[in-house]
């Protein structure tokens, strides 16, 4: 008989825990709890069934407790709660839910993952109506897709990935969905430039959004939000909260365990928690954010089951690389994708970095391919080393794959004068010949070097209506179509005959479409002397798509004639 494994928790961390202990010892004794019906389920996946993209709630489960017996030799048992850890003769304490009968199981080595809970306030009044849900396993959305079946109107509390996707697929199935969100912007580790592009297209798409808004009550008409304006009624014959999870941490903090700073339980680097013989991974674990430096939780399948990894190596002696997290993400929000890496703006500056960002609208593919269209792509980089920090991409296309290139990076320590002349593949059908991250890299250089003085969509407002001297320069067509007001139309064909318009003695802004045509622009004027002149980064289509929703939403004087979005 080899080691005696007691895995709590039956979802990706404590099943990815007993599987690779299988494969390295086929005599280890493995045994399963698990407090909920089902193990081994897509819990990522559980949007999906409310939209019909997953069809049959049964899709969700990948293994049973018996195909897992007969496939790994797992002894799993369902609907079993640990109660306690008895660390002094190592044993846990568990009761069988359905016959409600209490037995002690002993173990050598027990690893933790219980998971998170969703956060459901008490301070809401009517959080206890029937009609209330939160997203965390199999019969919590069948129970959800019951209700919805037989309503109209839904709000979606929180508009993180679960809530995004719960409403997305709420909308697609033809219901009434308001999201209602507590910050100023829905997915926080997207910046606020580039999750306008988001905004409107939950907006497009017939989402109603309430941002800044806080709930305090639910009832039977709906849900009560505080806003900034005062107190409103959002209707909803539903309610689906994603506010967010909470760590079980009780059962180990009730042995005695340390619970760390971030408010999960406290491991060292090979998973161990203050117990050598108690692993922890997942959801309820505190880990190390490799940007930040600093401890923190990250509630993701793919860091959990390198983490169930880890610890299961380390339990049978092999050695076990503990780099801490990055944060990768990416979601679908009806008819764009958008994805992240490593640190945002905001998350670099809380981390005190020196840095800098560049923000681009590129072509995904050759633009006379079906299909292309622009990539919203920005790159967070600090200043002065050029270390890349972080990135994000929004677009129709393939942006987790441009992503996930710079997420290598940012792993391996690279630089912008590394991912400038990382060599990619390329047909016309995928990408361009130098692709986005490359495009990405070389504008960040030519900031970064001092050859691109300029400034962010952000402040583009204010310039406008303090009366800054801002040169479109598109064609006369374009510009006719929709420009800044204000703004100077001296198109890049007309340039070098036309430069008497340009004052020297006042700074100078340059916008084109997407900053390429007024980047060459920058470089005529400053090769001719003038040293005034900034580009705007992102130009007019960036401009566009970071007014139009708050345009929309606030019923504010736009800056622009009209948009142009695509």
């Amino acid at each position: 008989m080899g080691m005696k494994l007691v895995v709590i928790g039956g979802v990706t961390g404590g099943m990815s825990t007993a599987a690779r202990m299988r494969r390295l010892d086929p005599k280890a004794d493995i045994v399963v709890f698990e407090r909920g019906k089902n193990v081994s389920f897509s819990n990522c996946a559980l949007p999906y069934y409310l939209g019909g993209v997953v069809e049959q709630s049964d899709d969700l489960i990948l293994m049973t407790p018996a195909s897992l017996k007969r496939q790994h030799d797992l002894d799993v048992r369902v609907r079993c709660e640990v109660t306690a850890i008895n660390r002094d003769r190592k044993t846990v304490t568990v009761r069988d839910l359905a016959s409600g009968e209490t037995f002690e199981e002993p173990y050598d080595k027990l690893m933790l993952s219980p998971g998170a809970s969703p956060i459901m306030p008490r301070s809401i009044a009517g959080i206890d109506r029937s009609n209330v849900f939160s997203v965390r396993n199999v019969g919590d959305v069948v129970a959800i897709k019951q209700c919805i079946d037989q309503v109209e109107s839904v709000a979606v509390v929180g508009g993180g990935f679960i809530g995004i996707e719960v409403a997305e697929n709420l909308k697609t199935v033809g219901k009434r969905v308001a999201l209602i969100e507590g910050m100023d912007q829905v997915l926080a580790p997207f910046d606020y430039d580039m999750v306008q592009i988001l905004h409107k297209e939950l907006d497009d798409n017939g989402v109603e959004l309430h941002l800044s808004s806080t709930v305090t009550a639910i009832g039977d008409e709906g849900v009560t939000v505080s806003t900034p304006q005062g107190e409103a009624l959002v209707p909803a014959q539903a309610v689906i909260m994603a506010i967010g999870v909470a760590p079980e941490t009780e059962l180990a903090a009730d042995a005695g365990l340390e619970i760390g700073q971030a408010r999960g339980i406290r491991v060292n680097n090979n998973y161990q928690t203050s117990d050598p013989d108690i692993y922890a991974v997942g959801d309820a674990i505190e880990t190390y954010d490799a940007l930040a430096h600093r401890w923190g939780r990250l509630a993701l399948a793919g860091p959990a089951q390198r983490q169930a990894r880890a610890a299961a190596d380390h339990m049978c002696g092999m050695p076990v690389s503990n780099r801490g997290y990055i944060g990768s993400s990416c979601l679908r929000i009806f008819g764009r994708n958008a994805a992240c890496t490593g640190l945002s703006e905001k998350a670099a500056k809380a981390a005190g970095y020196s840095y800098d960002s560049v923000l681009l609208f590129p072509s995904d593919k050759v633009g006379i391919m079906p299909g292309s269209h622009y990539m919203a792509s920005k790159l967070v980089f600090e200043v002065p080393t050029g270390k890349i920090l972080g990135a994000q991409a929004i677009g129709a296309g393939e942006v987790d794959k441009r992503v996930d290139v710079i997420a290598t990076m940012v792993t391996m320590g690279g630089t912008i004068a590394d991912l400038k002349d990382l060599e990619l593949c390329y047909a016309p059908l995928f990408s361009t010949a130098k692709d986005v991250v490359n495009f990405a890299a070389l504008v960040a250089e030519n900031v970064l070097a001092g050859r691109m003085p300029q400034v962010h969509v952000s402040e583009v407002r204010a310039l406008v209506e303090e009366g800054a001297y801002i040169v479109d320069v598109r064609e006369e067509g374009e510009f006719a179509r929709g420009h800044l007001k204000g703004a100077h139309n001296i198109p890049l064909s007309q340039l070098r005959s036309r430069t008497g318009e340009i004052p020297r003695d006042v700074p100078v802004y340059l916008h084109c479409r997407s900053s390429q045509r007024s980047y060459y622009a920058l470089c005529f004027l400053r090769g001719s002397g003038w040293s005034n002149v900034s580009n705007i980064s992102g130009s007019f289509l960036g401009i566009s798509l970071y007014e139009y929703f708050n345009d929309k939403a606030l019923g504010r004087e736009p800056i622009v004639t009209d948009y142009n979005c695509n």
